[in-house]
């Protein structure tokens, strides 16, 4: 369809005669003589149509009918900027700037704000405003724990392989829990945040193990030495100024290598079995011991006692004599028939004796006596 003039079009000279004279019409509307018309000129309806999706596109940011001139003649010299237009486009831009601008920080974040690319300062949580591009923001978890797992079971290698102060290999696996506690020194001081937490964490657990004998790793030691591993951890991070807190060490595993374990268990139980048969030799030398120690202070007292008692009848027996010397001294006869008496009490006192008094039998030495034999008490005397 041919348009080749106004904003409208031309070429309708001959609507009246192209709409109902059928093949008139239609070379009317090519050949549109000048100054001649039935009527008024009324536009082609696609004309208006098409019109309007131009301008439509115009407003929208494209471009016009330009490449309509060439084939369909089409009025207008390419796209039409308008008040609007500009306003339209000035507002999108102010908007994506905004956009870029305003940004959210979590509780559990911190955001690092960079001012062409140098540190500026860190945002709070809640709503911030950077001026994009000028100024930059990072935003990092600040309280959320991450983890670093190192052993021969969570990563498949032998970097949990390490040697002890005896010459003996353990297999660890431990983990490292660390949170960030300065995101700028975060940021701009690590280049490999998990690679570094990994070397340095690996290193300062083989110093430990180094100045460590395997059997109290094995048994009482595995907190001590997972205490002593996060401070050393978290001394050396700092030297680094990396912005890492170490939270704690976990010390899962502290084995044998596998290759070796079944043996070295059968020595663990040997080694248990020896110390077991230690203490219980330990226990009936102890026992032996005391019992010898007790008998012999129960002797040396017993003979304590003897000696005492010996020494103090003697000195009373000698005392005794002595005083009975002084007496013979001064009543010889006296004294001597009191020893007499008493001589025969000792000597006779335990005797089984019957006394006759020649006086009491009739003067007859006894003889009006009759003797009387106990047979029952020599045969119980016999028996016994």
């Amino acid at each position: 369809m041919a348009n080749n003039g106004g904003p409208w079009g031309g070429g309708t000279g001959g609507s009246g005669g192209g709409r109902n004279g059928g093949d008139d019409g239609d070379k009317g509307r090519g050949q549109r003589p000048g100054g001649q018309g039935d009527g008024p000129q009324v536009p082609d309806i696609d004309e208006i149509v098409n019109k309007g999706r131009e301008q439509l596109r115009v407003l929208m940011g494209g471009r016009g009918g330009g490449g309509r001139q060439n084939g369909a003649g089409g009025g207008g010299g390419g796209p039409r900027l308008t008040r609007g237009t500009v306003g339209l486009g000035i507002l999108g831009i102010v908007a994506l700037w905004v956009f870029a601008s305003f940004y959210t920080v979590k509780p559990e974040e911190q955001s690092v704000e960079l001012f062409l690319g140098s540190y500026s300062s860190t945002g709070n949580p809640g709503l911030n405003f950077a001026p994009w591009p000028v100024v930059t923001a990072e935003v990092v978890p600040v309280t959320r724990e991450q983890t670093e797992s190192i052993g021969v079971s969570r990563s498949g290698g032998d970097n949990g392989l390490m040697l002890t102060t005896d010459e003996n290999i353990v297999d660890l696996d431990f983990q490292v829990v660390w949170n960030i506690n300065d995101p700028a020194k975060f940021l701009f001081n690590l280049a490999q945040p998990d690679a570094t937490i990994r070397a340095v964490s690996e290193s300062a657990m083989r110093e430990i193990i180094a100045a460590s004998e395997l059997a109290p790793i094995l048994n009482r030691d595995r907190q001590a030495i997972a205490d002593s591993a996060q401070t050393l951890i978290q001394s050396t991070l700092d030297g680094y100024e990396s912005g890492v807190n170490i939270v704690r060490v976990n010390l899962d595993k502290a084995d044998p290598p596998r290759e070796v374990i079944d043996a070295f268990r059968d020595v663990q139980a040997a080694e248990q079995e020896r110390d077991r048969l230690e203490r219980q030799a330990d226990a009936y030398a102890n026992t032996v011991l005391a019992g010898a120690r007790g008998e012999a202070a129960q002797l040396l007292e017993e003979a304590e006692g003897y000696r005492a008692r010996v020494v103090n009848e003697a000195e009373g027996e000698a005392s005794r004599f002595l005083a009975v010397l002084d007496e013979y001294r001064n009543a010889p006869e006296v004294t001597r028939k009191r020893l007499y008496i008493e001589t025969l009490e000792q000597v006779l006192g335990d005797v089984d004796k019957i006394i006759l008094d020649e006086s009491v039998s009739g003067g007859g030495g006894g003889q009006g006596v009759v003797p009387y034999l106990p047979l029952n008490e020599l045969r119980r005397g016999g028996d016994q």
